[in-house]
């Protein structure tokens, strides 16, 4: 019974930091959640959690890097696939070498082994927390290349870290070997993810053509998932973490299933859900840890001099973090030094990301760290040889710096992204509209097209009822008179017009969804007054519900 109260608690905060949020709105989130974790893991409330890094990485990171496969924009990928290797891979390796030697140099009792191990785990950035910190305000091709870096660094720094921590545990590296291991790992990882993603896909097709179509079924299929991916992949020594996300990639592709709205209905709200819940409880995890973390450096300190060797080490972690910005802003920089000379020797066009002094800052700070630096920190062992009992050295002050970073990361975001962002308009993607337009366009001819060819006459249920008939003729007419009016619009080229005709559309759309919620009301009271049973109430209420999600979805796409 402690365990279910333990995660009904950890539930309600979650619960609790949405609310916080909403009477604090100028503190991000993620703060609110490490805050509230540690209030309640201090001594006087005394709510402890065992944190198991390798069952946090199983259980919390593949659903959430599976979603944001699915979720992120694959196009805006391979656009920016150059910047975002770089970022992910190139960055990475930077980061381990130099902070590697800067964090040995600073802590000699930390071996250069273990130092680069530490600087591989505080590599990766967690674009989640961002997105918490800058509430959509941040420009779109930055955005992108903060997510899709996210997606890719997890698996490079950690792969990184496997390398040093055995380096530091074995005293044996080879560059070669790490390099081909490298390749292996990452590519195996990929195939894994894409094959199983494939696979359900293919099942789940012939469940469809059987008629077996139920919603919750093939919810439960997918959120099996990503959980399948990690564990298949790491089974086979390769990385589980990039399996998730390409089984999240793929699966945005053969999801493409006909006759499954509602089943695509259910899976949107339950990975809502899910995310709202994981991303909350992640946060939390890390401000339940903070109390232990510090009982245990001020332990290995001593009661001498407490004070002033903590803020020693708390001037360390303020210089490890430093340097890490540092050096992130010279690569960035770097980077785009290299690619304006080659785009000018090979009279190439600009690229739509801003390569301003602004725009290379919103990167830096927009590189927070999170889940994954504090669960692979916390991973390593606690001895070196458990038999003859050599300990790990320094393991609590690696932690210690580790989680120090991810919260200066995170404070120093909350601080400096908004006032970067001070002054930047969101400038409306015109490709993107234009797209959008052509889309409900090509689709309204569509469905004209094959309202004009239906011949629901030839029925002879319809055929030998002419008022059946009448009635059918007349509903084809009306519903191609909508779609007509909707190409008239589209068709028309004055800027005046298509405003108008958005307009139109908003306005359309609003009356229709308070007519829904107005229908509502009224099946409540009816079952109020006993009037109609429950299941009439389901019944009628799930298709009410079905119609007013499919028009929020239409006016959040217009």
């Amino acid at each position: 019974m402690q365990s279910a109260y333990m995660v009904l608690t950890l539930l309600m905060l979650v619960g609790i930091s949405q609310l916080g949020s909403r009477l604090l709105p100028f503190i991000p989130v993620p703060i609110l959640q490490i805050v509230l974790g540690t209030i309640v893991a201090w001594p006087a409330l005394g709510v402890h959690v065992e944190f198991e890094p390798e069952l946090f990485l199983m259980l919390f990171l593949p659903p959430l890097l599976f979603s944001d496969g699915w979720q992120v924009p694959k196009r805006d990928l391979w656009k920016y696939k150059g910047p975002i290797f770089l970022l992910a891979v190139g960055l990475v390796l930077f980061t381990v070498i130099i902070a590697g030697y800067f964090i040995h140099f600073l802590i000699p009792t930390i071996s250069l082994a273990a130092a680069f191990a530490l600087a591989a785990m505080l590599s990766p950035t967690d674009a989640v927390a961002v997105s918490a910190v800058t509430r959509g305000k941040l420009p779109i091709p930055l955005m992108r290349l903060l997510q899709g870096e996210s997606l890719m660094n997890d698996a490079s720094g950690l792969v990184t870290f496997k390398f040093a921590l055995a380096a530091a545990i074995t005293g044996v590296f080879s560059i070669v070997d790490a390099s081909v291991t490298f390749l292996i790992v990452a590519l195996g990882g990929l195939a894994v993810g894409v094959i199983l993603s494939w696979l359900l896909g293919q099942l789940r097709s012939w469940m469809i053509n059987r008629g077996w179509d139920d919603p919750a079924t093939h919810v439960m299929f997918m959120l099996l998932l990503p959980f399948l991916a990690y564990v298949v992949a790491e089974h086979f020594h390769v990385s589980g973490i990039l399996s998730a996300v390409a089984a999240g990639m793929m699966q945005s592709w053969v999801d493409l299933l006909p006759k499954q709205t509602s089943t695509r209905l259910l899976n949107r709200s339950v990975w809502t859900l899910l995310e709202f819940v994981f991303n909350g409880l992640i946060f939390i995890l890390l401000g339940l840890q903070l109390p232990d973390i510090i009982k245990k450096m001020l332990a290995r300190i001593g009661p001498e001099h407490q004070f002033s060797t903590m803020m020693q080490q708390i001037f360390v972690i303020f210089l490890i973090f430093f340097i890490l910005i540092v050096l992130r802003y010279l690569w960035i920089q770097s980077n785009w030094y290299l690619i304006n000379r080659l785009n000018k020797v090979r009279k190439k066009s600009a690229s739509d990301v801003p390569r301003t002094r602004r725009a290379a800052l919103l990167l830096t700070l927009g590189g927070v760290r999170g889940a994954v630096t504090l669960a692979g920190t916390l991973s390593i062992p606690l001895f070196i040889d458990a038999k003859a009992g050599i300990v790990f050295p320094e393991r609590d002050l690696m932690i210690f710096i580790a989680v120090g970073v991810i919260l200066l990361s995170l404070i120093t975001a909350c601080i400096f992204l908004p006032l970067l962002l001070r002054g930047i308009e969101m400038r409306v993607d015109e490709g993107r509209r234009k797209e959008l337009r052509e889309a409900w366009h090509k689709t309204a001819e569509a469905a004209i097209h094959a309202l004009e060819t239906e011949e629901l006459t030839s029925d002879p249920n319809i055929s030998q009822n002419a008022a059946l008939a009448t009635m059918v003729a007349e509903t084809k007419a009306r519903i191609m008179a909508e779609y007509r009016e909707h190409l008239n619009a589209y068709d028309n080229n004055t800027e005046e017009m298509q405003v108008r005709a958005e307009q139109n559309n908003k306005v359309e759309k609003m009356l229709r969804l308070r007519a829904l919620r107005a229908q509502r009301l009224e099946l409540y009271r009816l079952r109020r007054h006993r009037a109609i049973g429950d299941d009439i109430v389901r019944q009628v209420l799930d298709e009410l519900d079905l119609q007013e999600a499919t028009l929020s979805g239409a006016t959040s796409a217009h």
